[in-house]
């Protein structure tokens, strides 16, 4: 058996991204290692381990948010990855999640509840934050929409991700002035799921109505986080593990001097998960909402704009004029976009065969699925799973 590879990580363990981070990275090694890790307890900010010189690493998987760490890891002279890559240090590659598919799934998701007024909700001085705020701001603009932002105030000598989400708390009132003065209803992205917490607590503590006033998304998909807000937090789901297998497989390929190292890799979300944080519909009409409510949580078993029509009581011809004036599309253009995104969320989070996410997407058979989805994405959905979770010859992380 060969000698195990020795790797650092320098990687959170108190954070949901962090562990998660650390899943994909022990999902590669039980491929591919053997590995063996040195990881200690660890929150945003930490030093360095004083005694990880002594282990003798072979190579470190690291969320470099100091130029303090960075310098010290520069001094090892390992081979690194880094999995936050906000300082781009030359020499370190990085591998991160896509941030502008993140916004655009954000904006996707909100544009789809009918809502014509916009915010952002970020951290100061936080790069990643100043990023989905900067592509938020342009993906909405390019659509017509003006967005609200909140800019708040950083404390001096504030610094890194943890400490920016403590001192935002000290600002609650500026953010509850800022909420209040946007118009409603509004659809709000925070920079990620801490932020959305912070901005759902101001919201019930100032009467503020969610998801009626403020249909309110995240990102992380920090499960914990998400269900203590009451409603549940939508959330975008960066694929966090998956940027942890892809760290460890590039790490692996610069330890045996394999290949060319890109300088920053880009991983896909994985999706969103809608709760009810954004179950709005701004639409005034509230028959039409019903109705689209109903195309919601119905079109992927089976249901058909005639058999709409029968539940709405209402002549195909006035079901088909009253969408399209609400939502600009026909009844099965409407039907059809639900089960797409149902099969996308599918072929993505499970290793489900194609037969059976054709039955659970509404169609009869897996050939009238992968027709319609060719036609719809350009791409069969076997591609489009392939190309969102295998890179390279690393391949798909192996079902748990």
């Amino acid at each position: 058996m060969p000698e195990p590879l020795r790797v650092a990580l320098l990687v959170e363990s108190s954070r949901s991204y962090g562990r998660n981070l650390l899943a994909g990275i022990a999902a590669y090694a039980r491929v591919f290692g053997p590995w063996t890790f040195y990881h200690e307890e660890r929150a945003l900010g930490d030093p360095m381990p004083a005694r990880l010189k002594d282990w003798r690493p072979q190579g470190i998987i690291a969320r470099m948010e100091s130029k303090m760490l960075a310098r010290h890891v520069r001094r090892l002279g390992l081979p690194t990855v880094d999995v936050l890559h906000e300082e781009g240090l030359p020499g370190i590659p990085g591998v991160v999640p896509d941030q502008a598919a993140v916004v655009r799934l954000a904006v996707e998701h909100l544009m789809e509840r009918g809502l014509e007024h916009f915010a952002y909700c970020g951290l100061p001085g936080v790069i990643f934050s100043e990023e989905r705020c900067r592509g938020f701001v342009q993906s909405l603009a390019a659509a017509g929409h003006r967005v609200e932002v909140f800019d708040g105030r950083r404390s001096a000598r504030t610094s890194g991700l943890a400490e920016c989400e403590k001192d935002a708390l000290r600002h609650a009132d500026e953010l509850a002035a800022w909420l209040r003065r946007l118009p409603k209803p509004v659809g709000l992205m925070a920079c990620n799921d801490m932020r959305a917490y912070q901005v759902f607590t101001v919201c019930r503590e100032y009467g503020i109505l969610v998801p009626d006033e403020v249909a309110l998304i995240g990102v992380d998909n920090d499960v914990v986080q998400c269900e203590l807000c009451d409603p549940p937090l939508s959330s975008v789901d960066n694929n966090s593990e998956r940027v942890g297998y892809e760290a460890a497989a590039l790490l692996d390929r610069m330890i045996q001097g394999r290949g060319p190292v890109p300088p920053l890799t880009f991983v896909e979300p994985a999706g969103v998960v809608a709760r009810r944080s954004t179950d709005v519909l701004s639409i005034a009409n509230r028959e039409v909402v019903d109705i689209v409510r109903h195309v919601r949580e119905h079109a992927c078993e089976g249901l058909t704009p005639g058999g709409l029509a029968q539940h709405a009581a209402l002549s195909r011809s006035t079901l088909e004029r009253w969408f399209l004036k609400h939502l600009g599309r026909s009844v099965n253009e409407e039907i059809c976009r639900v089960r797409l995104h149902r099969i996308k969320e599918l072929l993505v989070s499970s290793d489900l065969p194609l037969r059976e996410i054709a039955r659970l997407s509404g169609f009869a058979y897996a050939e009238t699925m992968h027709r319609v989805f060719r036609s719809a994405v350009g791409q069969t959905p076997g591609q489009y799973r392939n190309r969102r979770r295998v890179a390279g010859a690393a391949g798909a992380i192996p079902a748990q």
